[in-house]
């Protein structure tokens, strides 16, 4: 068995890679029914002979949690067809400019929460503001349209000065992407983005909001948008399963050699 983590790596990895590895090369597609534990047993046990059920039902689980697979109660275990989300954050802003559309319009929106708040701990840090600020925070839950399944936790937190007293206070979606409104409010323009994304076990309350099987994780992304002059604009977060959502980002490289502000650890 040629594994990418190498012979040292656990059996049930070592199991997960090779059927991972199926499932992107076509040997499996969307929508086909895994070999019964029985044939990945014969299998497996070629290469690894000590392999028990229990490993092997780890390495499927495995699987399951990273939204490849699915069980169905009584037939068997499937290939999830691909229909994860795709966001292009670099793009998003132009998109919208041109449609005057929200920049998730292919979602059904729903404002569970609109009026001013004091922004959570995380916020404060990503922003460089003070704990305890108030802000007017918007907070959402966005849908699929054919199904209603819930595919994205986000809340909005908009600086007083431009939201206060505002439509934005009123807990319904707005007719255009919502930077557009804010660029409206404060006569500014965005100018300057900064994305910081974390993957990480939801909470109680994600779990539940977002219908999530036992052991997925989510993608957090905390978004903070500035003016040329450096004046906050909003704070946004979105919380989506990591199963359901692919992260593309495209870009030019430099051909000159520069310093960032900021090397990358990676």
């Amino acid at each position: 068995m040629t594994d990418q983590l190498g012979a040292k790596a656990p059996k049930y990895q070592r199991i997960a890679d090779e059927l991972r590895r199926d499932i992107r090369d076509g040997v499996y597609r969307p929508g086909d029914r895994l070999p019964g534990e029985t044939s990945l047993l014969e299998r497996f046990r070629s290469q690894l002979p000590s392999l028990s059920l229990p490993t092997l039902r780890q390495a499927v689980a495995l699987l399951r949690a990273e939204g490849l697979i699915e069980s169905r109660q009584g037939v068997g275990t499937f290939v999830k067809e691909n229909r994860r989300l795709q966001r292009r954050s670099r793009s998003r802003y132009g998109r919208a400019r041109d449609d005057k559309q929200l920049l998730t319009s292919h979602l059904q929106h729903e404002i569970t929460f609109a009026g001013v708040a004091q922004i959570p701990p995380h916020i404060a840090e990503a922003a460089g503001l003070a704990e305890g600020t108030e802000m007017v925070i918007r907070r959402r839950t966005l849908r699929d349209r054919e199904t209603g399944k819930p595919e994205e936790l986000g809340a909005s937190y908009l600086p007083m000065d431009y939201a206060s007293g505002s439509f934005l206070e009123e807990p319904k979606v707005v007719p255009k992407a919502l930077f557009l409104c804010m660029e409206d409010l404060s006569g500014k323009q965005y100018a300057h983005a900064r994305d910081q994304w974390l993957v990480r076990i939801p909470t109680a309350t994600e779990s539940d909001l977002l219908d999530l099987a036992t052991g997925t994780q989510v993608i957090h992304v905390i978004h903070v948008a500035r003016a040329d002059d450096g004046s906050l604009l909003e704070v946004s977060e979105s919380v989506w399963p990591a199963d359901r959502i692919v992260v593309i980002d495209e870009y030019p490289i430099t051909q000159q050699a520069e310093q960032p502000d900021v090397p990358s650890d990676i």
